[in-house]
This record gives structure tokens, C-alpha cells and sequence, in this order.
């Protein structure tokens, strides 16, 4: 017997896949995280990531002007700091590397949406994400360094600030110290659910950013969880959050599913981190894996499970791949 319905049908040709096809990933989608090293000579390629280099700040100038030039939107900065000390005090200062690689940026008039990454782990000489008390992170001293770090950034020109750190009741630390500060108008895209996970290795390099000791496992979510998230999330919005941020993506896209039903209204964000782009790059190099098609693949996932923006190391590649 003949099947009823024949779904291939509409499977015919590629005009008519294109015509019915239910998620599109486009250039304007994509953030492109950046390393920004205040130390010419540690400006280099970044070993564990092929194709990513930590710039220096003059080495910024092209890299987003090719961005913007491929239709990407926005970036996102981490900095490299020349000194560290045990309270990350280079983190909140105007003359550090990510004030003056904004005001650069701004400089340039592109278009796009400059982000910085708030947190102390690449400016504490212990490598951990906030001031310590007795050989743990303590968070409401934190949450103050915190807030000084937003408001810089606010100072500085920045579009949004992205408070990765953590702790508990961040956002509303940042909202209240940027409104007294005169930044109301400022936005918070916040790490809600970011993941104690394996697959920042290679970020670590990147950022300088590994702690000395220990871990971060009793701040940074435990993967086994995903009701939690939920609750992570709520808090946020409740605090103040602009936007949210699921991290990593790829390993947890039943979190980003479940963060989009709760917060239908709330802008999206997930995180390909350094893990997942150079598993992908190795897997390409080997000749293992058609690198353009995983990786195009793969950010169409996260976009399918319901991210409305995607920070990922591809971002220009895959632009020039979508041919805007």
C-alpha cells in the first residue's frame, strides 16, 4: 500500500527546501569574541585555536573592520592585562586595555554592538573570577569589584556589558551601580547558566585566565543540572537582565530550548566557546569532518534550539559562508 502522506514531497529540489525551510542563519546572528592583549609582544596566534590570535590594540582596527565588512553585528572583549594583582584592580581601570580597545573600537564608526566581558578571573594573579576570603571567592566583596568593572566599561563607550562571573546577585549589583553612575540606558547581557565546563580549555590560553588553583566549581553551574538553570535565569531577569547568555551552547542546547519557553520575550544569547570551535577546526584539519559544513551545522543548531544571537570564533568565516 502507498503511504498516505510523503513528507519527501517537499524535499524535491533545493528551491523548495529553501522556501520551506523553518531556521536561517544569517550574519547579523553571529558576535565575535575578541582577545586584546596590553603587551604588543603578546599579541600571537592563539595555538589551542587555529585562526584566533590574541591582538594587540592597534591590531584590533582590521579585525573589526573585516567583521563589520562580513555583516557580523557585534563583538565581544576580552582583555589581557600587562599586570594582575590578588584584587584584579586592572580590571575597573580607564587607562586599562579593554577601556581603551572601546574607545578605539568607537573610533572606527562601524557598525557594530561593542561587548565587554566582566569578570575578574584574566586580572586576579590567582586566576580566579572575583576577590578571595579565606582561600575561596568571596562573593559580595565581588560584586562590588564587579559594578567599579561595568562602570568603567560604561565609561569607556561600551554598548553592553556582559557579567560572566557568576556570583549570586550580579546583575543587580551592575544595574544599581550602573544607574548611579549615570548609565541607565546601558544594557546587561548576562552569563546567566554558564557551565563548569571541560570545553573552555583553550579559552585559557587565550585570556591568560587559568586559576592557579583549585576550580570553579562552586560558582560556575554544575552540568549534570538543568532545572537550575531555570532558576539562574529567572534571578536574573528578576534583577534586571537585558538579555541572557547559555554557556557553552552546543553541549547544552536542551538548556537554551528550555531557557526560550521560559523567557519568550527575553533576547538569547549562546556561547560556541573555544572547545567546540577547535574541536571542529581539528576535525576539519585531520580532513576527518568537512569543516565548513560541521561548523555551519552546528551554529544552525544552536539557532534551532532557540538562540537569537550566537557568540562563536566562526563568526566571520560563517558570514562570508552565508554569503549575507
Amino acid at each position: 500500500m502507498s503511504p498516505s502522506q510523503r513528507p519527501r514531497r517537499r524535499r524535491r529540489s533545493e528551491p523548495l527546501r529553501d522556501l520551506l525551510r523553518e531556521t536561517r542563519l544569517a550574519a547579523s546572528d553571529f558576535v565575535l569574541p575578541l582577545f586584546v592583549a596590553e603587551r604588543n609582544e603578546e599579541a600571537r596566534p592563539i595555538a589551542a585555536m587555529p585562526g584566533v590570535v590574541r591582538h594587540s590594540l592597534e591590531g584590533l582596527d582590521a579585525e573589526c573592520e573585516a567583521a563589520a565588512a562580513a555583516g557580523v553585528r557585534g563583538v565581544l572583549l576580552f582583555g589581557v592585562p600587562a599586570k594582575k594583582d590578588a584584587q584584579g584592580t586592572g580590571a575597573a581601570d580607564s587607562e586599562g586595555i579593554v577601556p581603551r580597545a572601546v574607545r578605539r573600537i568607537r573610533a572606527l564608526g562601524l557598525p557594530l554592538v561593542v561587548i565587554t566581558d566582566v569578570c575578574l578571573c584574566a586580572y586576579t594573579d590567582h586566576g580566579h573570577c572575583g576577590v578571595l576570603a579565606n582561600g575561596e571567592v568571596a562573593n559580595d566583596a565581588t560584586l562590588e569589584r564587579l559594578a567599579q568593572v561595568a562602570a568603567c566599561h560604561a565609561q569607556a563607550g561600551a554598548d553592553v556589558v556582559a557579567p560572566s562571573a557568576m556570583m549570586d546577585g550580579m546583575v543587580a549589583a551592575l544595574r544599581s551601580g550602573l544607574d548611579a553612575a549615570g548609565h541607565s540606558s546601558l544594557a546587561i547581557l548576562s552569563y546567566a547558566v554558564k557551565y563548569a565546563s571541560a570545553f573552555y580549555g583553550p579559552f585559557r590560553e587565550a585570556a591568560a585566565s587559568a586559576p592557579q588553583f583549585g576550580d570553579r566549581r562552586g560558582h560556575q553551574m554544575d552540568p549534570a543540572n538543568a532545572r537550575e538553570a531555570l532558576l539562574e535565569a529567572r534571578l536574573d531577569v528578576e534583577q534586571g537582565a537585558d538579555m541572557l547568555m547559555v554557556k557553552p551552547a552546543l553541549p547544552y542546547l536542551d538548556v537554551v530550548r528550555d531557557l526560550r519557553a521560559q523567557h519568550p520575550e527575553v533576547p538569547l544569547f549562546a556561547y560556541q566557546v573555544s572547545g567546540e570551535y577547535s574541536m571542529i577546526r581539528a576535525a576539519g584539519a585531520a580532513g576527518y569532518v568537512d569543516e565548513r559544513a560541521v561548523a555551519l551545522e552546528s551554529l544552525l543548531s544552536i539557532k534551532r534550539a532557540g538562540a537569537d544571537a550566537i557568540l562563536t570564533y566562526f563568526a566571520k568565516e560563517a558570514a562570508s559562508w552565508l554569503g549575507r
